[in-house]
């Protein structure tokens, strides 16, 4: 009876590695960690009206709350990857989950602006910064040829997080107030820390005994080798300029549509989320395809998908922004969308083309830090140029972040990407 039952479990165990190698268990637990990721991190911008109201803050108020998030975010990331360069990825994917989560989930209990700041912005924004390089470079550890496209299936999860937040989040606000869509998203990212614990293997630079034999480099020289590439550099710059864009428009577009259309909070969240990141959804997957099957055939295709991304997608930033047809504003929010899953196809990708595998959660810590500093500044921006020129003219001005952009991976592909590819 008992080695009936253990041969069930072996037989179990056994066709459960047929049907899920762990590298693609890996990308699907990742993948909605990242859902939470980014969940959380919209709720705030769905009931920004309904917090404002409610609390008496201004729109500038608002603003600041969601620019600190971002600064304290990139200011935190490089830390982030420094350490998982050094440490098991694992435990800070676990970590850096359970503080965001827990911070979420007491954002609910605020009832004032630096209690928002604290929770909200430097809690949650601190307890996220240390996921993605981590992230990133762990799956890029279990995932060769499949790079792109795995690393794609795990940033859908940012598309896929956002519209269900949007959704459910404005519908919770709506019926049973705006605190109850922390408390329960937090709540549930509490509980995936624990899951997770059980669920993830070790990073295989920890695995592999003869990697532990290499000696650890120096934070100085690890910045040294990211600095000595140009490619690294104006990547890092591109994602910056995207940044902004991507910033701005996510804190903002629901409140746009708010007051515009006079949406509930409901539609608002659900509209300026939904067709934005369907076509993304496609865009990314679109992208990550086309890059693995041609990497190996035509030069610096990652970043090329990317810059066509960029340039196709900056006149349907401004039209969104410009419009008072409600059709042509989703229709260029839709291709706004897919034009920037073609770029985030190959975000890190892209940047791992030129970095070594050693450095990759400390480039990627670089790289995250530049362009949440920069894409800080969007969210403030537009507060304060709300009541000046208008919340319309301020998304329309966001198209500049992806003209910077396409111009800075340009420059990349044509002058220093061939000298720098490892």
């Amino acid at each position: 009876m008992d080695q009936g039952f253990l041969n069930l479990i072996y037989i179990l165990n056994s066709m459960k590695k047929l049907l899920i190698p762990y590298k693609w268990e890996l990308v699907i637990l990742l993948w909605i960690a990242f859902f939470f990721n980014q969940a959380d991190r919209q709720i705030f911008n769905i009931v920004l009206p309904s917090m404002r109201d409610d609390l008496g803050l201004t729109d500038a108020d608002m603003g600041l709350i969601a620019s600190i998030l971002i600064l304290f975010y990139g200011l935190m990331v490089p830390i982030g990857g420094i350490l998982g360069d050094r440490i098991n990825k694992k435990y800070i994917i676990i970590v850096s989950l359970l503080v965001w989560s827990a911070a979420t989930l007491a954002t609910g209990l605020s009832y004032t602006l630096i209690q928002l700041i604290l929770l909200r912005s430097i809690a949650t924004g601190g307890g996220e910064a240390f996921y993605s390089p981590s992230a990133n470079a762990l799956i890029c550890e279990y995932h060769q040829k499949t790079r792109a496209t795995a690393m794609s299936i795990h940033q859908t999860a940012l598309y896929v997080g956002i519209i269900g937040s949007g959704f459910l989040t404005g519908y919770i606000a709506d019926m049973f107030g705006w605190r109850v869509a922390f408390y329960l998203f937090g709540g549930f990212g509490v509980l995936l820390s624990g899951i997770l614990y059980f669920r993830l293997k070790d990073s295989l630079i920890i695995r592999n005994s003869e990697a532990n034999t290499v000696p650890k480099k120096t934070v100085k020289e690890v910045l040294q080798v990211f600095f000595k590439k140009p490619t690294a550099i104006l990547l890092t710059l591109a994602f910056a300029g995207m940044q902004f864009t991507g910033v701005g428009f996510i804190t903002w577009m629901p409140t746009f549509l708010h007051d515009k259309f006079n949406f509930s909070l409901a539609r608002a969240g659900f509209d300026s989320t939904f067709y934005h990141h369907v076509a993304a959804f496609l865009g990314v997957m679109i992208g990550a395809g086309i890059a693995d099957k041609l990497a190996q055939k035509i030069f610096g295709v990652r970043g090329i998908v990317q810059m066509i991304g960029l340039i196709i997608g900056i006149p349907f930033i401004y039209i969104m922004g410009k419009s008072d047809s409600l059709f042509i504003i989703y229709a260029a929010m839709a291709i706004f969308g897919f034009c920037r899953g073609l770029y985030d196809s190959n975000i890190f990708a892209a940047l791992y083309d030129v970095i070594e595998i050693p450095y990759r959660a400390t480039a990627t810590g670089i790289m995250l830090m530049f362009a949440f500093i920069v894409g800080s500044v969007a969210p403030y921006l537009l507060g304060i140029l709300k009541p000046i020129v208008g919340l319309s003219n301020g998304l329309a001005f966001l198209s500049v972040g992806y003209f910077f952009a396409s111009l800075c991976i340009l420059v990349a592909l044509i002058f220093f990407y061939k000298r720098d590819k490892i």
